[in-house]
């Protein structure tokens, strides 16, 4: 049951990772042909995506999470150790936590993204109108 809930949690990460790639692709795409320019915008564009999904991966699988059903922490009744049952409401749990987690991480990849973008752009653009304004280029 441990082997498919470790197989279960990735495959919900990599999905919930990928729906996230889908949603952003473009928009990533359009501001980094913005800032950095067309030529070299695929392939930052290619790191950032593969970052979406380590960032995405690495979040949503806790494998310190998973170690509790594996490794017992948890003292039972007279002081032994107790493995953390492993049935079908915990699997459904950790599903939930997987995607919550992967969403999180995420978003804080993209919001760091989306900052360093948002400040790139506005250098650009201030160099763009001192430059129009001066008439040289």
């Amino acid at each position: 049951m441990f082997l498919l809930l470790l197989v279960t949690t990735l495959g919900v990460a990599l999905l919930t990772s990928a729906v996230v790639v889908a949603f952003f692709k473009k928009p990533i795409r359009q501001i980094l042909d913005r800032i950095i320019g067309e030529t070299i915008a695929e392939g930052w564009q290619r790191f950032l995506l593969f970052a979406i999904y380590v960032v995405g991966v690495s979040s949503g699988v806790q494998i310190w999470k998973l170690e509790q059903y594996v490794h017992p922490q948890a003292t039972g009744p007279g002081g032994r150790a107790q493995v953390l049952a492993l049935d079908g409401a915990s699997l459904g749990l950790e599903i939930y936590r997987t995607i919550i987690q992967v969403l999180q991480g995420i978003a804080w990849a993209l919001l760091v993204f989306f900052v360093v973008a948002l400040i790139a752009f506005a250098i650009t653009r201030r160099a763009e109108s001192r430059r129009g304004e001066g008439g040289a280029p």
